[in-house]
């Protein structure tokens, strides 16, 4: 695909460091790169859209623009108005703050936009750069990486209702292991819970605590294995969430 018209959006927010960094893998694809961003930070959205409330629509720049909405509602904006006149061939979005492997795609904003550029037929990659709790953010690991896995995607055909999630482990880019290309691993969600707290008025408020990746089960050949090994992990993700066995099963049941 030489020089796509590419969309980039993510939900960290329009004034993220991982969408700067993004922007800058997809202007080593293509001089075509409009952004099209949520206002405020989206994490944790999933593939929500906007229905009673109105999507305001602001210039951020050249070819840059905000939404007052999800990361879904971005992507539906970029490629029916911002872009509509010209088209757009790639959806890129990221790069997300934390990993988004596992289970945590069902939760993610950046998968979530993924997601809506695949519903509305425009191949679409979710970008995410993991990090260890008290150390910076590696933002150079999927600088480095990120273009040349769009271009190997990019260099295969996909099958339609299907995006790409990929994983920069939390190590500088010179330490990266390699790229594999690995199933949805699974989470333990043993420690997530909400925490009660006290706000200074006296009001009892709750914040989810115990988020993050789970090292005490990971299996070989997982997307979770692999960032912990070092490596980008490649996944791809069917928006076709049927479970065939149930269905075969269920079928005989309701014969």
């Amino acid at each position: 695909m030489a020089n796509p018209r590419i969309l980039v959006t993510n939900d960290d927010g329009i004034e993220a460091s991982g969408l700067a960094c993004l922007e800058a893998i997809a202007g080593e694809l293509s001089d075509q790169v409009w952004v099209v961003a949520p206002a405020t930070e989206q994490s944790g959205k999933g593939h929500s859209i906007s229905l009673g409330n109105p999507l305001r629509l602001r210039p951020f720049g050249e070819r840059r623009f905000s939404v007052d909405g999800s990361p879904a509602d971005c992507v539906m904006m970029g490629i029916r108005h911002v872009m509509a006149d010209g088209g757009v061939d790639l959806v890129l979005s990221g790069v997300n703050r934390g990993a988004n492997l596992a289970d945590d795609v069902t939760y993610s904003g950046t998968v979530a936009a993924a997601m809506e550029g695949t519903l509305l037929g425009v191949r679409s990659i979710a970008f995410s750069q993991e990090y260890r709790k008290g150390e910076s953010i590696h933002w150079d690991t999927a600088r480095a990486h990120g273009a040349d896995v769009a271009r190997r995607l990019l260099s295969t055909d996909w099958e339609r209702g299907v995006l790409m999630n990929v994983n920069f482990p939390p190590v500088v880019a010179a330490e990266v292991a390699g790229v594999e290309v690995c199933r949805q691993g699974q989470h333990n969600f043993a420690d997530l819970k909400p925490e009660k707290r006290t706000d200074p008025f006296g009001r009892d408020y709750f914040w989810t605590s115990g988020w993050g990746m789970d090292v005490r089960e990971t299996q070989e050949g997982t997307d979770l294995h692999a960032v912990l090994e070092g490596r980008i992990s490649v996944t791809p993700i069917a928006l076709d969430m049927t479970h065939d066995p149930m269905l075969e099963r269920l079928s005989t049941v309701f014969a």
